[in-house]
């Protein structure tokens, strides 16, 4: 039943789309020191959102940016900044969920609140 509600389908997605981008922000760090590897991180949630039926709002893509000697566009505290507000939305996200459980158990008389 709560599946079905707009509001936890969207947290859902948050949830997963934020937990998607904490793994390419991962492996760019992960590269930090790879010659010629460029930093990648998909698109904001909103953009993946609209898209979420079409496979590539789903796929990392290469971020714009002055590169190092050796090529590569890894900047650790862009990614240290980036991965901050992942955890923000993933957190909010968690926290919609609960919310929204807990009303409508509420709601329901099942306890919550």
């Amino acid at each position: 039943m709560f599946e079905k509600l707009e509001l936890t389908r969207m947290a859902q997605a948050l949830a997963s789309h934020s937990g998607a981008r904490l793994g390419t922000v991962a492996q760019n760090i992960a590269h930090a020191d790879t010659p010629g590897y460029r930093a990648r991180d998909l698109p904001d949630f909103g953009a993946a959102y609209a898209a979420w039926d079409d496979p590539a709002s789903h796929r990392p893509r290469a971020l714009p940016g002055a590169t190092d000697p050796n090529g590569n566009s890894v900047r650790l505290q862009d990614q240290m900044t980036t991965m901050a507000r992942i955890r923000q939305d993933h957190d909010m996200a968690l926290a919609i969920q609960r919310s929204t459980s807990s009303v409508l158990r509420a709601a329901l008389g099942r306890g919550g609140a």
